[in-house]
């Protein structure tokens, strides 16, 4: 049955889903039209609209897009590459492959979505080489769907782009509603509960999904000692080598020596985490993005030893990031008409406005999975609908935290369908985006069950 539902999705999306800039540029016309449809905005106010967003979200796309390239760097590095290589000769079966991949995309998903992004696609391009090199034919299009699972979990955790902003002092809804602790989101008893489920039964959808043996489609051979393939490049193997790959051991110079250098690395690292645990200790488990960045970057420094090797690392890893710095400015566009035209308040207010206390959560997340579709940013998409989603969260008296939780479901679930960011995953797995979002729309069922529950159900219960 999914088996088949897979299959039929797949073969959909790779005949009609192009590039995802395509995608975004297709979007960004669907949304002028509709905004000159059903709201009064002419034309050239569109345009300008469209103009006047189009750069409203460059410090928050370099806080994302350094939040992919550190968590890039980090799942690079050779210290994490071998525990992968490790892990890879673990499963017995395609179906144990399947499994593995995805709690692996999961479990650091939560931590961090840019690591659980890159961690999840190497996973699966080397957990399906190594199995294929024992005989075990892994569906290479599913299981690089399974490796993007952490994209759709997280909000769920310490990445999650509306809880963090409304634990920063400053924050831009601070006037209204002050801070919203972290208890009170993602370390809340039924998101917690919520992140269990997903990792429990999604690696189970993934797995039900596989085609029999021999429909299945393997990945590339493994490259011979020395050769470097393609998709090395793109996930950046610089820390296979050693450090004779990337200078001359045997150049004894001042500049090389310092390039070299491990002091100069340990210094910052050692500098860069007594300020983390001075943070903790004074401000408590207090999270926000450029936090989250800057242990990202002192963990990427200190798995890769030294400051050349760290270099040469984030210079491969910076190819990754490139179309999403492309496609940013796009979609900021689209915010900005969908926000000046008043068409966002149209969405969220409709779907809202059949709420009460208690539906309310379940109606803010499909409003937020419906925005996602067009803003595919949490933070910028926060930025837009957050205002709306506290507004109406006030005047029904639904809990803030748990607004916050919904918002977050909704922007994370329709993932599954929004191509943008799989666009490092597409990078390092050498696959085009047809080839897995059917996949990932079928496994977006089952979450969008899940979430209901965890956002709806749980917190009466708990």
């Amino acid at each position: 049955m999914l088996y088949r539902l897979g299959v039929a999705c797949s073969s959909f999306t790779r005949a009609y889903i192009p590039n995802p800039f395509i995608f975004a540029i297709v979007l960004t016309g669907l949304t002028a039209v509709l905004a000159m449809v059903m709201t009064p905005t002419g034309p050239a106010q569109v345009v300008g609209l469209w103009y006047d967003g189009f750069w409203n979200l460059l410090t928050f796309a370099m806080q994302m897009t350094v939040i992919l390239l550190f968590g890039y760097v980090l799942a690079s590095s050779p210290p994490v590459e071998r525990g992968i290589e490790r892990i890879a000769r673990l499963p017995k079966s395609s179906t144990q492959a399947v499994v593995m991949i995805t709690a692996l995309a999961v479990v650091f998903g939560a931590l961090s979505w840019g690591l659980g992004l890159i961690i999840g696609a190497i996973s699966a391009r080397k957990i399906s080489q190594s199995c294929l090199e024992r005989g075990i034919r892994v569906h290479y299009p599913l299981a690089a769907a399974a490796g993007f699972s952490g994209l759709i979990v997280f909000n769920c955790g310490l990445s999650a782009s509306a809880p963090l902003l409304l634990n920063t002092p400053g924050h831009f809804l601070a006037d209204e509603i002050g801070l919203i602790p972290l208890t009170d989101t993602i370390l809340s008893g039924y998101n917690l509960l919520t992140l269990l489920a997903y990792l429990v039964i999604i690696p189970f959808v993934y797995a039900a999904m596989q085609p029999p043996e021999h429909e299945r489609q393997t990945v590339a051979p493994k490259p011979a000692p020395g050769a470097r393939s393609l998709s090395a490049a793109a996930v950046g193997d610089i820390g296979a080598g050693g450090e004779a790959s990337l200078t001359d051991p045997s150049d004894r110079t001042f500049a090389a020596r310092m390039e070299r250098a491990r002091p100069l690395t340990w210094s910052v690292v050692a500098a860069g985490m007594g300020y983390v645990v001075w943070h903790f200790a004074t401000k408590g488990f207090d999270l926000n993005l450029n936090l989250v960045n800057f242990i990202l970057l002192l963990f990427g420094m200190a798995a890769h030893g030294t400051p050349i090797a760290y270099v040469r690392a984030v210079d491969q890893a910076i190819g990754a990031c490139g179309q999403v710095v492309l496609q940013f400015p796009f979609y900021a566009g689209i915010m900005g008409i969908m926000s000046g035209s008043g068409l966002i308040t149209i969405f969220a207010s409709g779907l809202v406005s059949i709420s009460n206390e208690v539906t309310f959560p379940f109606f803010a997340m499909v409003s937020a999975a419906v925005v996602n579709l067009f803003v595919p940013s949490a933070g910028g998409q926060w930025a837009v609908q957050g205002p709306v989603l506290i507004e109406a969260a006030r005047n029904i008296g639904a809990d803030i935290g748990q607004t916050a939780i919904a918002f977050g479901y909704g922007d994370q679930l329709t993932n599954g369908l929004q191509p943008m960011w799989m666009l490092p995953l597409l990078g390092v797995t050498q696959l085009r985006a047809g080839d897995i979002l059917g996949y990932t729309a079928v496994m977006m069922l089952f979450t969008l069950v899940i979430f209901g529950a965890g956002v709806t159900l749980l917190p009466l219960i708990l």
